[in-house]
C-alpha cells in the first residue's frame, strides 16, 4: 500500500513506486495534511466525495474546504484542478467532454471545471438548499441535481436549466437519477413512492410499488441499477432490499441482510465484463460503515471493506470495476482493486456448455441439449458454418476447458470477445504454434533490404514501435520473398504490431495467419490487385445491392475502389480501435470467407451516402477515411449477407478453409507468380547495387566537393585570417600612435605643470627666503629694542644703585673703618655671584638663539630635503653665513657691552678709590676733607654723566679713549694719594658691584 499527500502539491505522480495491493486490497491512500507550526498543531483536511470517469481511470475527489483534486491512475499524475472555496457535497466525471466533471457546493451552485486547463466552463444557479445527489445521462449531455425540496434537469451543452420538478412541502424528493441506457428519470420520495418518467415528455411511464403497504415504511435511501437497466435494487432504514424488473415493472425478491444492518446508506453494482450488463455483485454500504459485497443471485456476501474503528462515509466505482474508492471517516480516500479483493471476480465465467464424459449428470445433458437447439435454429444451412473456420466443424477443446463452440457462444452473447482475454482467445482461435528457434532464425538475418528505409516511407513518431514493425516485416519478408515487394503490408501489419509490440512472437505469427489463410489468393495477379477476390466482392454485390453496384460503374468505380482500400489495411483505416478490435474477433472466428461479407456488408450499411457521391474523389475519401456508421450494424449485415448468399456466388466455395501454421517450421508460402517476384527481386537487387554504386560515387563527390569545400574555406579562412591580422595591426599601429600622441601630450602637460610648480616652488622659496629675512630683521630689531631695554634698565639701575651707594657712603662715613674687612668680604663674594649669574644669562641667551636657529634649519631642510637638496645646501650655506654674521654682530655687539660694563667698572673703581681715599683723608680730618671730598665726588659725578651721554648718543666710544680716561682719573688719583696705593686695590671689588 502507497501513501500521497496532496498538502501543498498542485500536481505530481499518484504511485511512487511500482503498484502493488497490500494484503486487504488497498492500492492507495490519499491523505490532505495541513501543516501548523508545529507538529501538535498539524490536522488533516477531510475529503468527503469522490467520482469515476467513464474510464474508471481517472478519480476527482472534493474536499471540506473546497478543494478538487483529480488523479489519474493510467498517466499517474495528480493535479489540484480548483480551489471552489466551498465544501463539496456532490460529483459527477462522466460527461460527454470526457475532460469536465461537476462540482456541487455548499453555496447552492452546480459548477463545470474543465481538468485540462483547470478553468471555470460554467456555473449553474437556481437550488435554494443543498445538492446532495448529481445524475448523468448515458449519453453524458444531461444531468439531473438533486436537492431536499427540488430536482432540476440541465442541459450540458448549454448549461441551462431544462425541467424543475417541484414537490409539497409535506412530501419531500429522497432521490432523481436517471436508468442506464434509457432516457427514463426514477424518481423516489419520502413517502417511498417511486415513479417512471419519460425526460424528454416529462409523462409518468409506471409506478413501482413496494410490497406490503400497510406494514412499516421502508424510508428508501439508496438505490442501484444494472448497466444494462433491467433491475433495480432499493434500501433503505431497514436491512430489506427490494429488488425490481424495470422491463415488467414487478418486484422480483426483497432480500435479507445480516441483522446487523439497520439501515443502508449507498448501493452500486460492480461492473464484470462477463456479465454483458446484468451484474450480480452488489455493493452495500450499511450504517457500520463496513461497504458489503453481496451476490444477489446466490445470496453470499463475497467480501467486505472497512473497519469498525475506521468507517466508511460514502464510495465510488469506476466503471471498468478495477476500482473502488471509499472516503472514509477520518477523511482518507482508500483505492482498492477489485481483482485482488476477490479471486472469484478474476476468474472467466463458468463454461456455458460442460464438458461431456463418460459421466455426465442429467443436468449437463440438458444444458447441452438446449444449447444445441440454439445452435441449430441460429446455425445457415448447406456446408456453410458459423463457427471456427478451421472447416472440420468444433475445434477439440483445450485443456484449460474453452473450446470453440464456447468462445463462438460468447461472441454471440457479447458480440465480442473480453478485453481482458482477446489475445489469449485469438491465440486459441488461430492455434498459433509460436515457434520461437524458427522465429529467432528469421530475425537473426537481420533487417531486409526492403524495409531498410521505412521509416523514410512511414515516419512513426514512436521508435519502438517503428522497430518492431521493421523486425516483423523483415521476419515475413525473409519468410516468403513475396513479402518483401507487397507495398500493402505495412498498413496491414501495423494495426497487429500496435496491438502486440510486447509479444512479437504472437505479432508475427497471427500475420502469417491471416495472410495464409485470409490472404492466400491475394498475390496470384501480383502486382496487380487480387482480382479474382475483387470479383468475388463484385458478385456478391452485385447480388444483394445491384443499385449500388451500377451505381459504382456509373460514375467508374470499379472494386479496387470500394474493396480494395478496406482489404489491403484489413479495415483499420476506416474504424477506431475498439471497433477494429470487436471487427477482428468476428472474423477470425469464421470462414476466411467472412473477410469478403464484411467488405460487401461495409458498402451497403454506407450505401445512403455513397449514393449521393458522384465524384470520383468523393469514393475515394469514402474508403480511406472514418465514416458515420456503426460497426455492429457492419456486423450483423455480414452475417445477413453470409446466410442469404446462395452457393454459387458464395465466396466460401472458392476459397479455402483456415490452415493454421504448422508446429515447428513455418510452412511454405509459394501462391504467386514466382517469375514476377524474382523479377522484381532481381530488379531490385540491381537497383540496390546501382544505388550503392551510385551511392559510393555520389559519397565520393561528395567527399571530394567536400574536401574542396573544406580547402575552399580554409584558404578563406586563411586570407580573412590575414586580412584581420593585418586590420588588427594597423588599427594597433593606429592605436599605439594614439597612445604614443596622448603620452607626448601627457608629457608636456606633466612638463608644464614641472614647470610651473619650480616657479611655484622658486616663489615660494624666494618669498620663503624674504620672510625668513624680514622675520630675522624683526628678531633682530626686537633683540636690540630688548637690547636697548635692558641697557636703559642697567643704566637707570645703576644710577640708582650709584646714588643708593653714595647715599650709603655718605650715612655710613663713620661706619667704614669698623666694617671695612667684613664689608670687602661681602663685596667679594656677591662679586663672584654677578660674575656668574651674568655668564649664565649670557650663555642661555646664545644657545636659546642656537636652538631657535638650528630648529628653523632644520625644519627648512625637512621640508626640501628630498626635491631640493641642491637648494637646501645653498640655503644651508647662506643660512650658515648669515648666522656668522649674525653671531659676529651679536658677539660684536656682547663685546662692546662687555667693554662698555669694563669701562664703567673702571670709572666706579676709580671713583671708589677715590671716596676711599677721601675717606681715608677723612678719617685724619673729617671735616677738612670733607669739602674736597664733595667736590671731588662732583667732579666725578660730572665726568661720569659726560661718559653715560657718550654712550647713549651712538655707542661709539673706542675702547682707548675710555681706558686713557679711566688711565687718567687712576693716574691722577694715583698722584694724590699714592700713600695710600695698598687700600685703593683692596677697595677694587667695590667697583664691581656699584657697576
Amino acid at each position: 500500500m502507497q501513501i500521497l499527500d496532496v498538502c501543498k502539491k498542485d500536481s505530481g505522480k499518484v504511485f511512487q513506486r511500482k503498484v502493488a495491493a497490500g494484503s486487504d486490497g488497498v492500492l492507495l491512500t490519499i491523505v490532505h495534511s495541513a501543516l501548523g507550526s508545529s507538529p501538535l498543531n498539524s490536522r488533516n483536511i477531510r475529503f468527503l466525495h469522490t467520482a469515476f470517469d467513464s474510464s474508471g481511470d481517472r478519480l476527482v475527489a472534493g474536499d471540506y474546504l473546497g478543494n478538487v483534486h483529480v488523479f489519474d491512475f493510467h498517466a499517474n499524475r495528480f493535479s489540484l484542478v480548483q480551489r471552489t472555496g466551498s465544501p463539496c457535497s456532490a460529483l459527477a466525471f462522466n460527461l460527454h467532454r470526457r475532460n469536465e466533471f461537476l462540482v456541487a457546493t455548499a453555496d447552492y451552485s452546480l459548477k463545470c471545471f474543465d481538468c485540462d486547463s483547470k478553468e471555470l466552463v460554467a456555473m449553474m444557479k437556481g437550488h435554494e438548499s443543498i445538492i446532495h445527489a448529481i445524475s448523468v445521462h448515458s449519453s453524458g449531455r444531461f444531468a439531473i441535481t438533486t436537492s431536499t425540496d427540488t430536482a432540476q434537469l440541465w442541459d450540458l451543452d448549454s448549461f441551462q436549466r431544462k425541467r424543475k420538478l417541484n414537490v409539497k412541502e409535506n412530501v419531500g424528493i429522497v432521490k432523481v437519477f436517471f436508468l442506464p441506457m434509457s432516457s427514463t428519470i426514477v424518481t423516489c420520495f419520502k413517502d417511498d413512492s417511486i415513479f417512471a418518467w419519460d425526460s424528454e415528455t416529462l409523462e409518468c411511464r409506471y409506478q413501482l410499488h413496494s410490497p406490503n403497504p400497510g406494514e412499516k415504511a421502508v424510508s428508501f435511501k439508496a438505490f442501484a441499477t444494472t448497466r444494462d437497466g433491467r433491475l433495480l435494487v432499493g434500501g433503505g432504514r431497514s436491512r430489506f432490499l427490494h429488488i425490481w424488473s424495470l422491463e415488467n415493472q414487478t418486484l422480483l425478491r426483497v432480500v435479507e441482510l445480516p441483522r446487523k444492518v439497520t439501515c443502508v446508506h449507498f448501493m452500486e453494482f460492480l461492473p464484470d465484463s462477463f456479465d454483458s450488463g446484468s451484474n450480480q455483485i452488489l455493493a452495500v454500504l450499511s450504517q457500520d460503515g463496513i461497504l458489503q459485497f453481496i451476490n444477489i443471485v446466490t445470496f453470499s456476501q463475497l467480501f467486505q471493506i472497512g473497519r469498525l474503528d475506521d468507517r466508511i462515509s460514502s464510495a465510488a466505482i469506476s466503471p471498468n470495476g478495477r476500482y473502488t474508492a471509499v472516503v472514509t471517516e477520518n477523511g482518507h480516500i482508500n483505492v482498492y482493486s477489485s481483482q485482488a479483493l476477490s479471486q472469484e471476480l478474476n476468474k472467466p465465467p463458468a463454461p456455458l456448455v460442460k464438458v461431456l464424459k463418460s459421466n455426465r449428470t442429467c443436468e449437463s445433458s440438458t444444458s447441452t441439449q438446449e444449447l444445441s437447439t440454439k445452435s441449430l435454429k441460429s446455425g445457415s444451412t448447406g456446408s456453410r458454418t458459423r463457427g471456427h473456420p478451421s472447416g472440420h466443424g468444433v475445434m477439440s477443446d483445450y485443456a484449460d476447458g474453452l473450446g470453440t463452440d464456447r468462445l463462438v457462444a460468447i461472441l454471440r452473447g457479447y458480440g465480442e470477445y473480453p478485453a481482458k482475454y482477446r489475445i489469449f482467445i485469438w491465440r486459441i482461435i488461430l492455434r498459433l504454434p509460436e515457434n520461437h528457434t524458427a522465429y529467432a532464425a528469421l530475425l537473426e538475418k537481420g533487417t531486409h533490404p526492403a524495409y531498410e528505409m521505412l521509416h523514410e516511407k512511414y515516419p512513426i513518431k514512436s521508435q519502438k514501435l517503428l522497430r518492431v514493425l521493421q523486425r516483423v516485416l523483415s521476419a515475413l519478408a525473409h519468410w516468403s520473398p513475396i513479402f518483401g515487394e507487397t507495398s500493402y503490408l505495412p498498413l496491414l501489419a501495423f494495426p497487429f504490431v500496435k496491438l502486440f509490440q510486447n509479444n512479437q512472437l504472437v505479432c508475427f505469427e497471427i500475420v502469417a495467419t491471416i495472410l495464409t489463410s485470409w490472404c492466400r489468393h491475394w498475390f496470384e495477379y501480383f502486382p496487380n490487385p487480387p482480382i479474382n477476390l475483387l470479383s468475388l466482392v463484385e458478385n456478391v454485390l452485385g447480388y444483394h445491392d445491384k443499385e449500388l453496384l451500377q451505381h459504382f460503374v456509373k460514375h467508374g468505380v470499379t472494386s479496387q475502389i470500394y474493396a480494395w482500400p478496406l482489404l489491403e489495411t484489413f479495415f483499420s483505416e476506416v474504424l477506431t480501435c475498439e471497433e477494429w478490435l470487436k471487427l477482428s474477433d468476428n472474423i477470425f472466428s469464421n470462414h476466411p470467407s467472412f473477410v469478403v461479407m464484411v467488405t460487401v456488408s461495409y458498402c451497403i450499411v454506407g450505401r445512403a451516402a455513397l449514393l449521393r457521391c458522384s465524384e470520383f474523389d468523393d469514393f475515394k475519401y469514402f474508403f480511406h477515411h472514418r465514416n458515420a456508421m456503426s460497426v455492429n450494424q457492419v456486423i450483423t449485415e455480414a452475417y445477413h449477407l453470409e446466410d442469404s448468399t446462395p452457393d454459387e456466388i458464395h465466396p466460401c466455395n472458392v476459397l479455402e478453409t483456415f490452415v493454421p501454421l504448422t508446429k515447428g517450421q513455418y510452412p511454405i508460402f509459394n501462391k504467386f507468380p514466382k517469375f514476377i517476384v524474382d523479377f522484381q527481386v532481381q530488379e531490385r537487387e540491381r537497383i540496390r547495387r546501382e544505388e550503392e554504386e551510385f551511392l559510393k560515387q555520389k559519397t565520393a563527390a561528395l567527399e571530394l566537393r567536400v574536401a574542396a569545400e573544406r580547402r575552399h574555406q580554409e584558404d578563406t579562412g586563411w586570407y580573412r585570417q590575414q586580412k584581420l591580422l593585418q586590420e588588427a595591426e594597423e588599427a594597433r599601429r593606429d592605436l599605439i600612435a594614439k597612445e604614443e600622441q596622448k603620452l607626448a601630450d601627457q608629457r608636456a602637460r606633466v612638463a608644464a605643470m614641472n614647470r610651473e610648480m619650480k616657479m611655484k616652488e622658486l616663489h615660494l622659496l624666494d618669498a620663503t627666503r624674504r620672510k625668513f629675512i624680514s622675520f630675522t630683521q624683526q628678531q633682530k630689531q626686537a633683540e636690540l629694542a630688548r637690547l636697548d631695554d635692558e641697557i636703559r634698565r642697567r643704566v637707570a639701575q645703576r644710577d640708582d644703585e650709584t646714588r643708593a651707594a653714595i647715599e650709603e657712603i655718605e650715612i655710613k662715613n663713620m661706619e667704614l673703618q669698623l666694617q671695612k674687612r667684613m664689608f670687602e668680604q661681602e663685596l667679594y663674594q656677591g662679586h663672584i655671584d654677578l660674575t656668574e649669574r651674568q655668564k649664565a644669562e649670557l650663555e642661555a641667551q646664545k644657545r636659546q638663539m642656537e636652538i631657535e636657529r638650528e630648529r628653523t634649519i632644520k625644519e627648512r631642510d625637512t621640508e626640501r630635503f628630498k626635491e631640493l637638496q641642491t637648494r637646501t645646501a645653498q640655503l644651508q650655506k647662506l643660512s650658515q653665513v648669515d648666522h656668522l654674521n649674525d653671531d659676529a654682530d651679536y658677539k660684536l655687539e656682547m663685546e662692546n657691552i662687555r667693554r662698555l660694563d669694563e669701562i664703567e667698572e673702571e670709572k666706579n673703581h676709580a671713583i671708589i678709590s677715590r671716596l676711599e681715599e677721601e675717606n681715608k683723608e677723612l678719617e685724619t680730618g673729617i671735616r677738612l676733607l670733607m669739602k674736597e671730598a664733595e667736590t671731588r665726588k662732583a667732579e666725578s659725578a660730572k665726568s661720569k654723566y659726560e661718559l653715560l651721554a657718550a654712550d647713549y648718543s651712538g655707542k661709539i666710544g673706542s675702547p682707548s679713549k675710555h681706558l686713557q680716561a679711566s688711565n687718567a682719573n687712576r693716574n691722577g688719583n694715583e698722584d694724590t694719594g699714592n700713600e695710600d696705593g695698598d687700600t685703593f686695590s683692596k677697595q677694587a671689588p667695590m667697583t664691581k658691584i656699584i657697576s
